[in-house]
């Protein structure tokens, strides 16, 4: 039998019905990867390229039998599903789903590096990670969730 992972997930969304669109990306996470927690809903300015939609974020907890790569796969597999299409780096999306941690797992693969390494300067995803998972540590930075929201700017980042 294969061994389950504990994994943690970032869903955002800033075009269409964004609630809407994020509910429905947690409900197609089954079966292959089971949601076990759920972070509140975030309303966040938008990151990187600020001229676009405010984004809803959240975060799930879950555990899944696959591996990094083909959790990846299937994350892709699904924002395309949902209908998310190819867009600029950082641009508007209808949904968006990234790897934040998986177990205490540090790889750095072309296209695939876990932990996320935009995580600790992110509060859009450092706010709802922290609603299910403070105590949570960074296996490279040796720090809690909660202590890495402590120390990003928070404005612009509010329960929705």
């Amino acid at each position: 039998m294969r061994m389950r992972h504990t994994i943690y997930i970032a869903l955002g969304a800033n075009l269409g019905d964004r609630r809407a669109n994020i509910r429905g990306a947690v409900k197609a996470l089954a079966p292959r990867v089971r949601v076990l927690a759920e972070s509140r809903t975030f309303e966040t300015k938008a990151w990187g390229v600020e001229e676009q939609p405010d984004f809803l974020n959240m975060a799930v907890k879950a555990e899944t039998q696959l591996s990094p790569q083909a959790l990846l796969t299937h994350l892709k597999k699904l924002e395309n599903k949902l209908g998310r299409e190819p867009t600029f780096r950082w641009g508007p999306r209808l949904i968006d789903m990234d790897i934040l941690f998986y177990d205490d797992l540090v790889l750095d693969l072309p296209g695939l590096a876990i932990p996320h390494p935009g995580l600790p300067e992110r509060a859009f995803v450092l706010a709802p990670l922290a609603d299910i998972a403070p105590e949570f540590v960074h296996p490279v930075l040796g720090r809690t969730v909660r202590e890495l929201l402590g120390a990003v700017d928070r404005s612009g980042v509010v329960p929705a």
